[in-house]
């Protein structure tokens, strides 16, 4: 190994906030993007949920709950619920959903969804009530498919089995499409202070492509209630990659999002696999926009979002300078979890649904995928666990390694070898060898005390992050999406 990339012990660089503001004036060269645009996970978890396997069961979960009940653990709580349903299908979705307008499966599900909760409360013991929950996301599917009444039940049976911390993230997902002010504003009323809407594209050719009609004057309604409403932040979900978009198109969305204004925004790389997710063999692919001109968009919307002011968090994440995320970017202290960049330390997450993933100390655990299934295990008594996986001490070594430069928090290796009793140069060797293309490239700086990404290198975090993915190496059935 070179000198330049063995560690030695100094104080680890740490990331000033002067090179958070250098990242806008970057060149954004498309032949470095071609270069490491290479396939990958997205690492909300490591390893990725692709590497769960089916010889984790009940008995496994149930263990590691007894084990984090007896204070194996002390992480805060987190929650997620999966609420399925939608109305209509929308052609792009790669989400776990049921499509209806039988709304009285709602009431169904919220049932059995009470029943889980049910089960799981015990297994955490006191501990539910001396870790107080930081976050609770609704994702789906639609949340507000369910009645406000509906919604106000899960809530009340969720703060009858968990202590919520009083300045608690208590996130909804909207569909613009399903809520009125006065639906906002009961949302706000039960406590919730973070909406996320799916916007995709303002563009009526490409919603009429994708299934998914909502007029700009429609969303700029919903966007203007929910600040009435009193909500803390307000995140807009964009997708570029989608049939009919081109360059000209997307600024046109751009235009109106910038002028709406969001605390976030989400700006996401459409994967077209429909031999995966059969709603995207509803779409035309003759009218995907080729590679170049996905690319372009990329690069577009990227410089008018950093001109307009926002920050680049990390992979496809934006936020307005005084937003959370950015302090905690500009202060090392970005976290990210299965709902993505989170300010808010490492939580062991509570799933609950079907499809839902938790994490708990060294395991994650997926809940059945099939809402038949699900029923049928909770009517027997048992919790609806499909696969999921205990991680070896490698693991959690490289989890730490991972997710830190998925933050483009300084990877400071003495810190590194303290909790895992490691030498960092020697057990990762051959990574740290691999890691040359980067640093050449001017992406990341391996110093003699820790592993830094570099302004430039944020765009490119989910490379270096697979640089140490031991899984990569074994064969996966998982179809991963290009980094941009």
């Amino acid at each position: 190994m070179s000198a330049h990339l063995a560690p030695r012990r100094e104080t680890p660089p740490q990331v000033e906030s002067s090179d958070v503001g250098r990242f806008a004036d970057i060149d954004l060269s498309e032949a470095l993007i071609r270069r490491f645009d290479n396939a990958g996970p997205r690492y909300t978890s490591y390893p990725s949920a692709d590497r769960f396997v089916p010889e984790f069961d009940e008995a496994a979960y149930r263990g590691h709950l007894a084990e984090r009940a007896s204070g194996a653990t002390q992480s805060p709580l987190s929650i997620y619920v999966h609420l399925p349903f939608c109305e209509q299908l929308c052609y792009f979705c790669a989400c776990n959903k049921i499509i209806t307008r039988d709304h009285s499966r709602a009431a169904q599900y919220l049932d059995y969804l009470l029943r889980e909760m049910a089960l799981v409360a015990p297994e955490l013991g006191a501990d539910r009530r001396t870790s107080h929950v930081q976050q609770l996301h609704l994702g789906g599917g639609t949340p507000t498919f369910f009645s406000i009444a509906e919604l106000g039940r899960l809530n009340e049976a969720l703060h009858r089995h968990f202590d919520f911390a009083a300045d608690a993230e208590l996130g909804v997902e909207i569909d613009p499409r399903t809520v009125t002010p006065d639906t906002l504003s009961q949302l706000g009323a039960l406590g919730f202070n973070r909406t996320s809407f799916g916007v995709q594209d303002f563009d009526p050719a490409v919603q009429q492509a994708v299934n998914r009609i909502q007029p700009l004057d429609m969303v700029e309604r919903a966007l203007g209630a929910s600040r009435d409403a009193g909500f803390e932040s307000v995140n807009v979900d964009l997708i570029y990659g989608l049939p009919r978009q081109s360059v000209a198109s997307f600024d046109r969305t751009l235009d109106e999002v910038v002028r709406l204004a969001p605390d976030r925004i989400a700006l996401y790389n459409y994967a077209h696999l429909p031999s995966r997710f059969k709603a995207q063999r509803l779409i035309d692919a003759r009218e995907l926009p080729l590679a170049e001109e996905r690319l372009r968009i990329f690069m577009r919307a990227t410089r008018r979002l950093l001109d307009a002011g926002y920050v680049y968090i990390g992979l496809d994440h934006f936020a307005k300078p005084d937003d959370e995320l950015s302090r905690a970017l500009r202060d090392n202290s970005l976290h990210r979890n299965f709902q993505g960049y989170t300010t808010r330390a490492e939580c062991d997450l509570i799933g609950f649904g079907v499809s839902a993933i938790g994490k708990i100390g060294r395991s994650y655990c997926q809940s059945t995928r099939s809402i038949k299934t699900y029923y049928e295990c909770l009517d027997e008594g048992r919790l609806p666990v499909e696969r999921g996986l205990t991680l070896s001490a490698d693991d959690m070594l490289r989890r730490e390694v991972v997710m830190t430069l998925m933050c483009s928090v300084p990877l400071d290796y003495r810190a590194i070898e303290a909790r895992h009793e490691i030498e960092f140069a020697r057990y990762f060797e051959s990574e740290l060898t691999a890691l040359r293309p980067l640093v050449e490239a001017e992406l990341i700086e391996v110093g003699d005390a820790a592993i830094r990404i570099l302004p430039k290198g944020r765009l490119f975090v989910r490379a270096v992050a697979m640089t140490f993915d031991k899984y990569l190496a074994r064969p996966s059935t998982a179809t991963y999406s290009k980094l941009i």
